[in-house]
């Protein structure tokens, strides 16, 4: 499983030890001993997850993962804390953290733990987004992201672009999309389906050299 894993503990020893097993289970790791440039490297590397020490110098853990959550910073959180009473461990959830490991512990559950959250939020965030070439759709927000560049959509046109790429190596042909995109109105003929697809392009398209969507003749309609 390819994930970047931040580590935060200020005891030298056992980061070392964590990014030694970590390594052997196959993830990278970037360690510091405080968090001064902790937010720094989020901002700079594609982090998957962080393990945050509670008892830090300069700043106590779960106090950064609360300023983190306000700032945006959504990635999944594991404390790892000598902090074991159960209100510290609610305290650690309540400011944003995902799990919880009281020390001392054994890293074989470290790695358990690890695994479990980056199964459970890859697989959230793959399921949150579908891309295709340089779009990318996300399906709780509805948005579209074109290299990076917010693309306004109308719910129809985000709609007929999602049965698009959630069928990018097949030909839909207009009933098809009248069905699932139009809900089967029998209101709706072919060629508003033609219209739809002409505005869809000039919104992703506008200097005609992309060419995402290719028209089938006589069928429909594909991505190229």
């Amino acid at each position: 499983m390819d994930a970047l894993i931040l580590i935060v503990e200020d005891e030298q020893d056992i980061l070392e030890l964590m990014e030694y097993h970590l390594a052997k289970e196959g993830f990278e790791t970037i360690g510091f001993l405080n968090t001064k440039r902790v937010l720094e490297a989020l901002e700079e590397e594609n982090v998957d997850l962080i393990l945050m020490d509670r008892n830090l110098p300069g700043a106590e853990g779960s106090e950064f993962v609360e300023m983190l959550r306000k700032k945006g910073v959504q990635t999944p959180v594991i404390f790892v804390s000598a902090k074991h009473k159960d209100e510290e461990i609610e305290q650690g959830f309540e400011r944003g953290g995902d799990d919880y490991i009281t020390k001392p512990f054994s890293m074989k559950e470290l790695v358990l733990r690890v695994k479990a959250i980056l199964r459970r939020t890859k697989k959230l965030s793959m399921e949150g987004s579908l891309v295709y070439r340089d779009m990318s759709l996300n399906l709780a927000a509805r948005t579209l992201t074109i290299d990076g560049t917010p693309v306004e959509l109308t719910k129809l046109e985000f709609d007929l672009l999602h049965a698009l790429i959630a069928n990018q190596h097949v030909v839909l042909d207009r009933d098809y999309l009248l069905e699932h995109v139009w809900g089967g109105d029998e209101v709706y003929q072919e060629r508003t389906v033609n219209v739809a697809i002409n505005r869809l392009k000039e919104k992703i398209d506008p200097d005609k050299t992309k060419d995402y969507i290719k028209t089938v003749r006589g069928v429909g309609y594909t991505l190229c």
